[in-house]
């Protein structure tokens, strides 16, 4: 079978041949349809590395049907459609039983493709960062970057309807998916100041809770700017992950406002499981004007190219693996 590999070098990733997996009694066997790339975590935390990288961490969205069922599974039958946190594989072996993520596996309802069921990760992770920033009716949301993070942090938050939702990222592809999304604003960086933008939006007083979701070598900046955007009293949510550059904590700035950083519980990780597969279901998360790219997945390493080095053009990239 193929998997993409992270050989040694910077940005030397491929396609290796290995062996198919053998399945324990408490794992399922499963033949990828597709898969989806991250470029917060696959890009920023594996493909730039000097050093080969673990397969295991080399993706962690993929879609397929299980081919084989350990003696130990009870909720799986092969033919099952299904979603996992899995790597960029042919096939793969889940643990099921004994897993730390609650849920590693869901069964895909028949409202959702093979490709938007490679969306239920981030879509649940989005429940979870919605949630954590306790929005309330008629509260401002600025939501910092418009990548996948970003983006689906809009659509669940749209769907919640409690929260005035501005928008803001530099890439106009981007900004247009947002207006189409129904941010209920979009500050364009490129063309205006941000922080003004914000201030001005809001009558000069900042947003209630800012989710900075800004990844790479822009996160920085953006964490700074974020810090300006949100009111006294109000919420700076930190979910972006950057290329090894430390953050301006700003402690003027930060004082009479709160801080925290992209936490996920666990415990309520099966309920945002359930809520994500529900708005996928309902195309309250529109996977199909998120998807930019389709490689076949012996085009790995100009998918990861592309990620890397035009980003202006990209938002989801897919590889399809059958």
């Amino acid at each position: 079978m193929k998997r993409v590999a992270k050989f040694d070098g910077p940005c030397n990733v491929g396609v290796e041949e290995v062996e198919v997996p053998q399945i324990s009694g408490t794992q399922v066997l499963i033949r990828a349809v597709v898969s989806l790339i991250s470029r917060g975590s696959e890009i920023w935390r594996r493909y730039i590395l000097p050093g080969p990288v673990d397969h295991a961490i080399m993706g962690y969205s993929l879609s397929g049907v299980v081919e084989a069922v350990g003696s130990q599974v009870t909720e799986f039958s092969a033919g099952d459609r299904v979603a996992a946190l899995a790597p960029h594989a042919e096939f793969v072996a889940v643990e099921v039983v004994n897993s730390p993520h609650k849920p590693p596996v869901v069964r895909l309802p028949d409202a959702v493709s093979f490709e938007a069921g490679t969306f239920w990760p981030l879509t649940t992770s989005s429940v979870l960062w919605v949630q954590e920033t306790g929005a309330r009716k008629g509260d401002t949301t600025v939501i910092l970057g418009q990548g996948l993070v970003g983006s689906g942090c809009l659509q669940v938050a749209k769907a919640d309807g409690l929260a005035r939702l501005i928008a803001v990222d530099a890439l106009p592809l981007r900004c247009d998916l947002a207006r189409r999304l129904g941010a209920d604003e979009v500050v364009d960086a490129s063309s205006e100041d941000p922080v003004a933008a914000v201030k001005r939006l809001t009558s000069g007083d900042g947003a209630d809770i800012v989710v900075e979701a800004v990844g790479g070598r822009a996160g920085a900046k953006a964490f700074a700017q974020a810090q300006d955007m949100v009111r006294r009293g109000g919420l700076l949510q930190v979910i972006g992950l950057y290329e090894n550059e430390p953050l301006p904590l700003d402690s003027g700035k930060i004082q009479g406002r709160r801080l925290i950083g992209g936490y996920l519980r666990g415990d309520l990780r099966p309920q945002a499981s359930d809520r994500a597969l529900s708005l996928l279901a309902e195309r309250k998360i529109r996977v199909e004007e998120m998807i930019t790219h389709r490689f076949p997945f012996d085009r790995a390493t100009d998918a990861f190219d592309l990620l890397y080095n035009r980003l202006g053009e990209t938002m989801a990239v897919m590889l399809v693996w059958r």
